[in-house]
């Protein structure tokens, strides 16, 4: 019998808004104890030094490669990751020896699934060393490395959490971060997951462009303002849309230049409705459609979003919470799920999921206190 291990999860997502950390206690398969998270927000300063490296990223072709800007962000990063470590273990009362292993992520800033590229920030070793606890890192590159598009990583812990709760299948589970990605489980356990199109990063940089403010805070813009309907039909007519799983997006895959006409209001309607419609748009790529759909991440804090998707989907839409579930964060808990299940050879991805060849586990191990 597997042991349970006790795992630290870290998630730092494409919206850029901090460092998401979190505690579980699991075996690999099933979930044993979920503690409390919290957020280590970045300072303004951290989130410019990230959005510098987005862009410097644009032109890599390696993946190791860390030019000016991204040498910069991978130590603010990884600086930002051993505060949230040293700050959680403080608040918990824990000790680095009593914890077996956590799960880093990264920071995302470049994913070209079409080149097999992609490009997280963060030292793991650095990570080690520092907060002493085993890390595992780099959790996509295998993937890639065997075929697979490096994403969604998260749909096994969906997997999980949906059989703990005895939800009857088929369910999809939608993590709406920076980009949508959706999880489809079916009655004997087979997963289709994908990325379903933007979730809050176009928002955000919208919101952004034209009052300095990181989110539509509340759906207050997206509830008042008018969807303009041409302007979400030229946004649809993307290929992506009907391209088959496996597929994966990068955060800057859709362009804001379409709105450039329409007020602020305005542009968070059209933006909030264009999510919605590309997430009804997964349905064309199930094999059946799913009896419930549960909504975690920061889209099911948004209102006007949530009201977009239980207008455009069909059955019943709750969040995360509802199930008793943490929404915020649901993907940390995930990344610690993944380094426990790394530990011990377990698969993290699969055909249905990335497009791997096979069942493959993946990460790198960093030991605590070794370079």
């Amino acid at each position: 019998m597997t042991r349970v291990m006790r795992a630290i999860g870290f998630m730092s997502g494409t919206s850029m808004d901090g460092v998401d950390i979190t505690l579980i206690e699991s075996d690999g398969e099933t979930v044993v104890r979920r503690g409390e998270g919290f957020l280590r927000e970045y300072t303004p300063s951290e989130r410019a030094i990230i959005e510098e490296a987005v862009a410097a990223s644009r032109d890599l072709g390696d993946r190791t490669a860390r030019p000016g800007p991204l040498a910069l962000a991978e130590d603010a990063v990884t600086r930002a990751h051993i505060e949230a470590m040293t700050a959680y273990l403080t608040d918990t009362g824990l000790k680095p020896g009593d914890i077996d292993v956590a799960g880093f992520h990264g920071q995302t800033v470049l994913h070209r699934p079409e080149e097999a590229l992609t490009v997280q920030l963060g030292d793991g070793a650095l990570l080690a060393r520092e907060t002493g606890v085993d890390i595992v890192y780099d959790m996509r590159a295998n993937d890639m490395a065997h075929g697979g598009q490096g994403a969604p990583l998260v749909p096994v812990y969906h997997r999980a959490l949906a059989r703990q709760a005895g939800l009857n299948a088929p369910v999809a589970i939608v993590n709406v971060g920076g980009v949508a990605n959706i999880t489809w489980i079916g009655r004997d356990g087979e997963m289709v997951a994908f990325d379903t199109g933007p979730g809050n990063a176009m928002l955000d940089d919208w919101v952004a462009s034209r009052t300095g403010e990181r989110i539509d805070e509340d759906g207050k813009l997206g509830s008042v303002g008018a969807v303009n309907e041409k302007v979400v039909e030229q946004l649809m007519s993307s290929a992506y849309f009907s391209a088959r799983p496996p597929k994966s997006l990068d955060r800057n895959d859709f362009s804001l230049s379409p709105l450039e006409s329409l007020s602020l209001p305005d542009g968070a309607a059209t933006l909030t409705r264009f999510t919605a419609l590309a997430l009804a748009r997964a349905r064309d790529h199930m094999p059946e459609p799913p009896t419930r759909w549960v909504i975690c991440g920061g889209g099911a804090r948004n209102p006007a979003m949530m009201a977009a998707f239980r207008e455009v989907l069909a059955g019943p839409v709750q969040t995360a919470d509802d199930l008793g579930w943490s929404g915020a964060f649901l993907e940390a808990e995930a990344f610690a799920f993944l380094a426990i299940r790394s530990l011990q050879g377990l698969p993290l991805t699969f055909p249905g999921t990335t497009g791997v060849s096979q069942p493959i586990s993946g990460g790198v191990l960093a030991r605590a206190g070794k370079p």
